[in-house]
């Protein structure tokens, strides 16, 4: 979503390196770059402005101190504007009450249903009791996609009832929820393609029925400038409390999304990244700040990989690579279905300082490339027999024609697994004799295993 304004201001970065001071003529050129970066990713113009009046106030204003040089001055100045654009630091939601209402409202096909399965699911996974209510009473398609979210997540669905209004929904899963203990109720709201006063009332009256705590707009953060006027309308007509901004994987400018917190001054909450189910993050400015600016953002990726790893395949693979045989092929195959839990190849490369600046063409090929030879690995080995698998060196000629058959590839691709393979064996040997941190360190530099 950002891949252009990421671009132009790392340009603007490499030009400023070299900086021997800090003065309002040198600056005018990279402070023209910046807003025209914003303007360009369609950052709203009065946003635009303000936000290159704070760049130029901090970094005009910041005494340069030895050991730093002038154009990381510069770069510091944009980055924490950049995080006050943002919101200045992270806000949730207010889940203090029991149970605690959260109101998603949004125009139509904003993703809104969608976001309302993702945030049970994460509730529910967090140990949490949730009740969803399908008050979008005017398309039936919309409760029965909310009861199969809800029911995959494992939370509990309140489907309207013939003859029943909005507020009787809302009210009838506030009364299950509070029967039921739950911790939260997520009231799904019906939507339209433009705003209109029959939506507000509709809302309104949901709203002093159940007395949700958060009342929360879902945003698409594809439709441009619109999405600021869209926030401005809701937010005076119910009094938001939380933004999610969904569709962010997309490849529209997204400079839009940026300024509904600073003309609104309504935090965002949440981050849509992808269609399945875990993909909704909870939004950082610092973090978010450091991806535009190409400098990664490590903390999530550590995140990402606790929440997505499996800690008990973790630790059968620590005991596996301890054992003097080393891994086979069945353990290699568990490690990389493990890799895989954490997404996509591009994603990952935007959170790692050094490769988030590498541009979007080269990571959909590495993307392209990578999952081949994943799924290439894959086939190979589930080919195999298990004593295969367990003991490689039993593949002679006729047992790798056999595997090529079976996996639609050549032996010439099973002999290069092979290589790859004892490859990583010998660098497993090395790692054991460093010890437990020395291993930590050996995978944490060799990554997921041969062909990715």
């Amino acid at each position: 979503m950002f891949e252009r304004l990421t671009e132009r201001l790392q340009k603007v970065v490499r030009d400023l390196r070299g900086l021997g001071s800090i003065t309002e003529e040198n600056v005018q050129g990279a402070l023209r770059e910046v807003r025209m970066a914003l303007l360009e990713a369609d950052v709203h113009y009065e946003t635009a402005k303000t936000f290159v009046s704070g760049v130029k106030e901090k970094a005009l204003g910041t005494k340069v101190e030895g050991g730093v040089s002038p154009g990381q001055v510069f770069i510091k100045a944009v980055y924490d504007e950049l995080v006050t654009l943002l919101g200045k630091e992270q806000r949730d939601f207010e889940l203090a009450a029991r149970p605690a209402g959260v109101m998603m409202i949004g125009l139509h096909g904003s993703g809104k249903t969608t976001t309302t399965g993702k945030l049970a699911r994460t509730w529910v996974a967090e140990g949490k009791k949730v009740v969803v209510a399908a008050c979008d009473i005017r398309r039936p398609a919309a409760v029965e996609q909310l009861a199969t979210l809800a029911a995959s997540a494992g939370a509990t669905c309140v489907r309207p009832e013939p003859g029943e209004g909005v507020s009787a929904v809302g009210r009838r899963a506030l009364e299950v929820a509070r029967k039921g203990m739950a911790d939260i109720v997520l009231y799904d709201t019906g939507g339209r393609f433009q705003m209109d006063e029959e939506l507000v009332a509709e809302l309104k009256e949901l709203r002093a029925a159940v007395a949700p705590k958060n009342v929360v707009l879902v945003l698409d953060a594809a439709i441009g400038q619109e999405s600021v006027n869209v926030a401005k309308t809701f937010h005076e007509a119910l009094g938001l409390t939380g933004l999610i901004l969904t569709k962010l994987d997309g490849d529209a400018r997204g400079g839009a999304a940026l300024s509904v917190v600073a003309v609104t001054g309504v935090p965002v909450l949440r981050v849509g990244v992808g269609e399945g189910q875990g993909d909704l993050e909870a939004f950082h400015p610092d973090r978010m700040a450091g991806r535009i600016l190409g400098m990664g953002d490590v903390v999530s990726l550590v995140e990402k990989v606790q929440q997505s790893v499996d800690q008990k395949e973790a630790a059968r693979m620590e005991e596996t690579l301890r054992r003097k045989e080393g891994m086979n092929l069945e353990d290699l195959l568990a490690q990389m279905r493990q890799v895989r839990k954490l997404g996509s190849i591009g994603k990952l490369m935007e959170m790692i300082p050094g490769l988030s600046s590498v541009p979007m063409e080269l990571r959909d090929q590495a993307e392209r490339e990578g999952g081949a030879r994943m799924k290439k690995t894959e086939a190979i080995i589930l080919s195999m027999t298990p004593k295969e698998r367990r003991h490689p060196g039993l593949l002679d000629a006729r047992r790798k024609k056999r595997i090529a058959a079976g996996s639609g590839t050549q032996v010439s691709d099973i002999n290069e697994l092979l290589r790859q393979f004892k490859q990583m064996q010998q660098m497993t040997k090395r790692m054991r004799k460093l010890g437990r941190l020395g291993m930590m360190r050996g995978m944490m530099g060799r990554g997921g295993g041969p062909g990715f």
